[in-house]
């Protein structure tokens, strides 16, 4: 299948799960069209690239390793991702990659994922995290910004302000999330302080 027939194929994609799901398979049965279908989602010029961009979300669900083979273009393509219907699966993508990455089990992400990797993760998610987007890339955004500060520490003192300076100005959800974060980051200081108190 080429580019373009995979462009058409996306054409026929709509809300409903059974058509990406069926678009999903084809890709997950070819990894090869997983360059080809980057390529679209990062063109970011309309419908279509959204569509492109719901299915990389879907295959990150399913089989992560897709993700990993092209995690240059990935992490270097999703900051051109400007609308609202690309940013929300991107930063989706970002927030499983992120948990795969601090988790306690081991597992490939862990090995793949170079420090480049997570600056350019760090990068796209306070971009979405500050810009005008909807409640849900900024969701998953904080998380993987949460997660990344355990090897990036400056971004705690960041993300803390960000989030308390925008808190009154949130959603009911975004709200729920960055009190979420925000109690996370009190802890951590908490302890931290309560460890430099005994020497």
């Amino acid at each position: 299948m080429t580019k373009s027939e995979l462009f058409k194929s996306l054409n026929y994609v709509d809300g409903t799960r059974d058509k990406r799901s069926e678009v999903t398979q084809l890709v997950l049965n070819n990894p090869q069209f997983i360059s080809s279908l980057m390529e679209i989602a990062f063109e970011d010029n309309g419908v279509i690239s959204s569509k492109a961009c719901w299915i990389l979300e879907f295959i990150a669900k399913k089989n992560i390793q897709l993700i990993l083979i092209n995690i240059d273009g990935f992490t270097m393509g999703m900051s051109k991702v400007q609308l609202d219907s690309s940013v929300r699966p991107m930063a989706k993508i970002c927030e499983i990659l992120t948990k795969a990455f601090f988790s306690k089990s081991k597992n490939e992400v862990q090995t793949k994922l170079k420090e480049y990797h997570l600056e350019r993760i760090t990068t796209s998610c306070f971009d979405w995290l500050i810009g005008e987007h909807k409640v849900a890339a900024k969701a998953y955004s904080m998380t993987s910004l949460y997660l990344l500060s355990e090897k990036f520490e400056w971004i705690r003192s960041e993300l803390q302000m960000i989030l308390e300076q925008n808190y009154s100005l949130g959603s009911a959800a975004y709200k729920a999330r960055a009190r979420q974060i925000l109690t996370l980051i009190n802890k951590e200081i908490e302890n931290h302080l309560r460890v430099t108190k005994l020497f």
